[in-house]
């Protein structure tokens, strides 16, 4: 009787958080339009709920993101998951604990009790939206999910597998510059520019990201790719962009809105993934 083979496909974590923009529906439509070169380093500078990263399992990688709370969630789970999944027990999904755990100070939590903060209020917040106000304050309603899975074991574990090998920054998306060598794989996936003039979307840190933030990354992406890096941005399909970087090759995927006040605008919309490969 035949052996059975045991080179089992690996299993990949999901990104363990919701976050607006996420890629993992794009993915399939990602496959072919990533580097066929090797490359030893990966870089993400706006790594969010990280489907790329964690799909791609770059034995290297330096993961970037100006939002220190998710920075704080992905470093405790990396390094102290057995505490992070203690705390999280004590969560109940109530509205009333809900707006007891926003109101806390995180910058008074230790990380632990921070990232578990962080968890909760993304999987039990309205529409797992993560947005703040001027002030740097959680500011999302309760979300009313019946039986939210605020934690899910085996994922941790193999999303805390998946960053071992990676370093975690908080900062902003020009820090690459600082980090990236040639031959290196970068792939951006910043704040969209608004399809209109009264779309520019909620700010999930202070400050939101400008006209003139999308100018500095176009000058990131082209230092990059004067440097010899494999250079990968997503952005919306508007003019500006389209022109912004009109001499590197545009390819178009198309996604599904899942986060719109209005459902009539949830419907498949056209997004650009720019290359210099």
């Amino acid at each position: 009787m035949p052996s059975k083979p045991t080179n089992s496909p690996i299993k990949k974590p999901k990104p363990p958080v919701k976050w607006a923009g996420g890629k993992t529906q794009l993915l399939p439509q990602f496959a072919p339009l990533f580097p066929r070169k090797k490359y030893n380093l990966y870089l993400e500078p706006f790594v969010g709920g990280g489907a790329v990263f964690f799909h791609l399992l770059p034995p290297a990688a330096i993961l970037i993101d100006s939002n220190g709370e998710l920075i704080n969630f992905y470093r405790v789970v990396r390094d102290r998951l057995d505490q992070l999944l203690a705390d999280l027990k004590k969560h109940k999904n109530t509205r009333e604990y809900y707006y007891s755990i926003r109101a806390l100070d995180p910058e008074k939590l230790s990380p632990v009790q921070r990232a578990s903060r962080f968890l909760y209020l993304n999987k039990t917040a309205y529409n797992g939206l993560w947005r703040v106000n001027s002030k740097g304050q959680f500011n999302v309603p309760y979300g009313r999910y019946k039986n939210p899975r605020i934690i899910d074991k085996e994922n941790l574990q193999l999303v805390a597998e998946a960053l071992r090998g990676a370093e975690l920054i908080a900062g902003d998306f020009s820090c690459v510059l600082d980090l990236a060598p040639p031959g290196a794989f970068v792939y951006f996936d910043p704040p969209y520019y608004p399809l209109t003039e009264t779309a520019n979307f909620t700010s999930y840190t202070p400050g939101a990201f400008t006209r003139e933030d999308q100018i500095r990354l176009f000058k990131a992406f082209a230092e990059l790719d004067r440097r010899g890096c494999l250079v990968m941005l997503s952005n919306s399909d508007t003019p500006f962009i389209r022109t912004l970087y009109a001499q590197y090759d545009i390819q178009v995927v198309t996604a599904r809105r899942a986060i719109n006040c209005r459902p009539e605008g949830r419907g498949p919309v056209t997004e650009l993934v720019i290359r210099n490969y």
